[in-house]
């Protein structure tokens, strides 16, 4: 699953802040960041979002298992007996065949598309997690006088980062989830 474009969005701007803020001393900069993956794989809520949205795409695969089945089949029915069909039959069938190819492409579209259900329900069940992170990562950040935090799992390539920077286990504190082993 995805982590939220929020995050992104997040890192992106505190990065650009970076940029524009250049004349400021690296010295008197404090920057920490988090892995929002490993944060999320640590919260119970998360887990029970990932598997009521499994349940969700397995009830819309099933269902577009079985339109499959029925254009295969109603292909195959064609293929086999096309030449006892007269012309206007031949043109129903295909128009039928058409006509659920079209159903289905609709379907898919509107379940995993850009703007699908799945993206929707998936951002209003996160969202309420992602606002309790953020509050998190806040606090953390202004009672360790941190300028920046990154999200670690987000578009930004870390080739380095010192351990003691990461804010995640923090986080997790502030959150109140206990975390008793390092396995990032």
């Amino acid at each position: 699953m995805n982590v939220s474009i929020r995050f992104h969005k997040f890192a992106t701007l505190f990065f650009l802040l970076i940029i524009t803020w250049g004349e400021l001393s690296a010295q008197n900069q404090k920057t920490g960041y988090i892995d929002s993956e490993y944060i999320l794989s640590k919260m119970p809520d998360y887990n029970g979002i990932e598997q009521r949205m499994s349940t969700i795409v397995q009830g819309w695969n099933t269902e577009i298992s079985e339109m499959d089945k029925k254009i295969d089949e109603l292909t195959k029915d064609l293929i086999a007996k096309e030449i006892l069909y007269t012309e206007e039959v031949r043109k129903q069938k295909r128009e039928e065949i058409s006509t659920l190819k079209s159903d289905k492409d609709r379907f898919v579209q509107a379940k995993f598309g850009a703007e699908g259900e799945y993206y929707k329900t998936q951002e209003t069940l996160l969202e309420p997690i992602q606002q309790k992170i953020m509050l998190a990562v806040r606090a953390v950040a202004e009672r360790g006088n941190f300028d920046f935090v990154f999200d670690r799992s987000g578009d930004f390539l870390f080739l380095y980062t010192k351990p003691n920077w990461n804010l995640s286990d923090q986080v997790l504190k502030e959150l109140g989830i206990d975390v008793e082993s390092k396995d990032q």
